[in-house]
């Protein structure tokens, strides 16, 4: 059986994801995209459609394992880790209620793992995604180039 892995680049505004399989050594996309909410919206009502958005994506692909990109946060910028934060918290709740397994990497090692270069630019991973993944186009916006990363960077480890 392949592994199915569900990655997810956290965000209040954009959540990026991405259901990415093995097939014969290769990784195959089945599905990416990227979950929004709106600013003006009430808090709970954010949380709840990244919720219900992740609910869907499971349901529909039966994922084995849940990777999520680690949190970071610069000190100058404290506000985004706590934002940041409830976000995961849903992402998490979501996988706990699937029973799905949750691996995080740093966005540093996800880089390098797919670019070399753990300061990459989002361009380079978009850049990079596109060429890995036999894309036609680059993945847009570039949280679902994130998601893609992030579930590349667990299958890459694991083998």
């Amino acid at each position: 059986m392949c592994p199915i892995v569900l990655g997810i680049d956290p965000g209040l505004h954009r959540t990026g994801y991405a259901v990415v399989e093995y097939k014969n050594k290769d990784p195959h996309l089945k599905e990416a995209g990227v979950l929004t909410t709106k600013e003006t919206d009430a808090l709970q009502l954010r949380l709840k459609s990244i919720y219900d958005g992740i609910q869907e994506v499971i349901e529909e692909f039966h994922p084995d394992l849940m990777v999520v990109e680690n949190l970071y946060s610069h000190f100058s910028h404290p506000l985004t880790s706590v934002v940041m934060g409830h976000a995961r918290g849903i992402i998490f709740l979501c996988a706990a209620d699937h029973k799905l397994p949750i691996t995080c990497y740093a966005a540093t090692r996800i880089k390098k793992s797919i670019t070399g270069n753990g300061r990459a630019t989002k361009m380079q991973v978009q850049k990079s995604i596109k060429s890995i993944m036999r894309l036609d186009n680059l993945p847009e916006p570039p949280d679902v180039a994130d998601a893609i990363a992030v579930a590349l960077c667990h299958l890459e480890a694991g083998r």
